[in-house]
This record gives C-alpha cells, structure tokens and sequence, in this order.
C-alpha cells in the first residue's frame, strides 16, 4: 500500500456499487466515493495544496469529512478536524496554531468559519482558486495524516500527528477486535472532530470495503432505530444512557446487532451488564488520541466473559505498566505504556510535550491500570485524578464505582480538595435524583472502604461539568468544590 486511500480506490475496483455511506437515507456508492476522493485531491493540488499542508474540516458528520481524509492521504496533506463544540475563542486558538490553509465548513458552520484567520474559507464542494504548488515528494504511509486537537480537560490542548500508518494498525486492530466483515455495516454517531469518531469504525470499516451509517449528529431515538439494522456501533456512557432511555431501545430488540463497542470513560458495569442481557456484547475500548485509539481491547468473543476489563493488547502494539520507570509485578497498578504503529508521531509545533508524553518510542498514557493472569487489563484511574491522603493513594474511580448504583444519586465524581493535615482529602460532587443529604451518601461507603478513603465532604449540584465526548472534566469538578 502507497497511501490510504488505496483502500477505496480497490473497494471501488471490486464492487463499484456496494454502499460505502448510508447518510441522510442517501447511499455514496465506492465508486462514487472513490471519484469524490480523485475530484477533490486534484483540485487541492490544483489550488497549491503540497504535501505536509493542512486543511481543516468545520462541520457537522459528513461523508464530506472522509473525502477529505482520503483526498489528504491521497496527496500527502494534513486534515486538521475541528471541534465545533469549543468557543470561537478557543477554535480560534486552534487554527492559529495548525496554521491551515483551507477551511471547509457546511452551511452549520459558515459564519463562525467566516470569522477564522486563514487564506482560504470555502463550503464544502466550492471552486479552490488555482495556486502555484510547490510539490515536495511522493507521500507515503509515514506521512502525517490527521492533526486532532486533545480535549484539553486537564489543560491547554495538544495537536496530536496521527501518521497515515497509525490508521493502518488501528484499522487492523479494530476488524479483530469486532469480527469485521465486508457485509457488515457499521453505525457512527459519534462527531468526527475526535478519533473516536473517525476511526474506531468508519475508517476500519473502509479498510475492508464494509459501509458505514453515519448520522450528522445524535439523536436518541434515530441511533436506537438504526442499531435495528447495523451490524456494529461505537458509543459513548452518554450516548448509550440516552439511548437507553427510549421507548425504541426498551420494546425492541436487535437481530442484526452483533456488537456495540464504548469507550471515552470508565464505563459503569450496570451497563455492560444490561447490554449484555439482550444477547449483545459491549466491547470496552481503551486508548486516547494519541494510539489513534485502539491499544486495549475487548473483542466480540470475550466481552462478556470478562465484563468490567478493559481487554488485551492489540496484536499492532505493545503495552507496559511502569511505575518509576520499571515494569511493575503482575496484580500491581501501574501507569499504562503504548509503543507501536498506532502510537502518535509528536505534539504539533510543542517539542516540550511531546518529550514528556514519548520515551524511546512508549507513549506514557497518564492512565492506570492492573493486569490479571489471564492477561486482561483493568483500569483503575488517571493518574491526574489520585488523591495522595497522608501518604496513601486514593483513586477517586474506586469510590465513584460504589456510588454509581445509589437510589438517590443521578451521577457523581470525587476529586480531591487540599487539606491541612492530610495534604489531600476525598470530595464527592454529586447531582441528586432526589431528597439526598450527605449520611445518605456517606452511609453506602461504610465498610466497604478503608478509614482513610472515606469521603470528607458531599457536595450537590445540578449538573456536572464535560467536554465534548461526555468526560465529566475532573479539573472543572475541583474548581467547584473551591
């Protein structure tokens, strides 16, 4: 393979009219998608386009995000996807850095587009103004492809360079870890302004000719409709609660549906478990931006065998768990540690991150995690979010999974707050279903953790602060409780 748009250049070969889009009731055939992909990088080109340039996508989910995916592979360019949910501030912020050339909006996005410093704002499918191109080399797989911005919840967003290969071993990693078939098609819900969107199905998916359902933004009760007729989905915690939630979900059940994988946060297991009554296995994905994101994964054969775990090493990379920068012993927690084709390249323009985040090629995740001997990983917590109490570590997860079932409690985080004579102390920050005070909180944790666990302190909201993948954002929750 050259680049990655071969991958629909050859599915367009083989069976020129097999779906490749299901978008808006409309099919995109392969050959059709394989002609918007030629179009469009030959007018890049045409427009003074060069290898190693970015252009920026601003839209909602549209098959336009992946023809310009496929048209940068194509000519060696990079796509920067932009978030829509951040402020026209911090977007901003964003394309000041990246330095784009082009930014293709849809017409959701046109004014706050029109608003960005760039040479070159057009909706998606408008004429690219001929350009001298300056043309630097033949692109290959090493190639930088994707610039996707963090979601900057513990601070100052990073722009990970995602290199054509890392498409390639996570593609693999998620057909494994799914039972991927070229029949099959395969639901995205999910925005494409982060990897988890773009790339735990719909790339995987083009990898081997399957299709792909995708919806320009979610919505409960279309998303419990389709999962009717897909093979696979990609969901969030938030996703699937409000999906769960519908009529549809609840009188009728999937004959199609062979697998649904989450990821994006520790998952609550009363939700594996519910899911998995109906016969469905729930995949647990575990990776970040920086593994484009498959790294740690269930499959299809063993997720309900180990409901809870956050699944094996892809067979693409390997994994450590380091404290001090030596492997720990098997049981003991450690910080997670990725090497491999999937693994990020750099931080965009920040040499300074990215030589802490990358030592000797093992990208240092700032995620904990145990491993049995069975070889499953479980996670236990970022490393962020530990509270040291008079020495001792506490992992907020650890108490949020004994809360997570309370009658009376809707949803909860614990973060630390500072304390005189511990250092740190455990706070739990909760939104109520109804009448709760703190003993009803309090009172469930009684026995069930050491002394030195325990909660100081309950404090209620109305809602707890996330980002734009549905995270509670620890950082936010800390500032609350100050």
């Amino acid at each position: 393979m050259t680049t990655l748009d071969v991958w629909i250049r050859d599915a367009a070969a083989l069976h020129p009219e097999k779906p490749a889009f299901v978008f808006q009731g409309e099919v995109i055939t392969y050959a059709q998608f394989a002609d918007l992909i030629a179009e469009r990088a030959a007018r890049l080109l045409a427009g003074g386009i060069a290898r190693g340039d970015r252009i920026s996508w601003y839209g909602m989910n549209n098959p336009e995000a992946f023809v310009l995916l496929f048209a940068a592979a194509k000519i060696g360019a990079i796509l920067l996807p932009l978030n829509w949910r951040l402020s026209a501030v911090e977007v901003a912020e964003i394309v000041e850095n990246a330095t784009p050339k082009i930014v293709f909006h849809d017409h959701h996005f046109a004014s706050q587009a029109a608003g960005l410093d760039v040479p070159l704002v057009l909706e998606f499918g408008g004429d690219i103004p001929l350009s001298v191109n300056n043309e630097q080399g033949v692109p290959s797989l090493n190639d930088p492809l994707l610039l996707v911005y963090t979601s900057g919840s513990t601070g100052r967003p990073k722009g990970v360079i995602l290199p054509q290969k890392a498409l390639v071993a996570n593609a693999q990693m998620s057909v494994q870890a799914h039972g991927m078939r070229p029949t099959d098609t395969v639901l995205n819900v999910l925005p494409l302004f982060h990897v988890g969107g773009l790339n735990i199905l719909p790339t995987p998916a083009f990898s081997i000719g399957a299709t792909v359902e995708l919806h320009e933004s979610f919505n409960p009760t279309d998303t419990a409709l389709a999962l009717n007729r897909v093979d696979l989905a990609i969901v969030v915690p938030t996703v699937l609660a409000a999906v769960m939630a519908t009529p549809e979900w609840r009188t009728k059940q999937s004959e199609t549906l062979r697998g649904l994988s989450i990821g994006s946060t520790d998952v609550p297991l009363e939700m594996l478990k519910a899911v998995h009554a109906r016969g469905v296995p729930m995949l647990q994905v575990y990776g970040a931006t920086e593994t484009t994101p498959f790294a740690i994964f269930q499959t299809v054969d063993t997720a309900m065998i180990n409901e809870g775990s956050i699944g094996i090493e892809g067979a693409n990379c390997q994994v450590r768990l380091v404290v001090d920068d030596q492997d720990v012993a098997q049981g003991d927690a450690g910080e997670i540690w990725v090497k491999g084709d999937n693994v990020f390249t750099h931080y965009w323009q920040d040499p300074v991150e990215t030589q802490k985040a990358l030592e000797d090629g093992w990208f240092k995740t700032g995620d904990v995690a145990r491993q049995d001997s069975d070889g499953n990983y479980w996670f236990v917590d970022r490393i962020k979010h530990v509270i040291i109490s008079g020495g001792e570590n506490i992992y907020p997860s650890e108490i949020e999974r004994l809360l997570r079932d309370h009658p009376k409690l809707e949803e909860v985080a614990v973060v630390g707050a500072a304390d005189a004579r511990w250092g740190e102390v455990p706070i739990v920050v909760a939104v109520s279903k109804t009448d709760c005070c703190e003993a009803d909180v309090v009172g469930v944790l009684d026995g069930k953790l050491a002394r030195y666990k325990m909660p100081k302190k309950v404090l209620f909201v109305d809602a707890l602060p996330r980002n734009a993948m549905g995270k509670i954002v620890a950082a936010d929750v800390r500032a609350m409780i100050n």
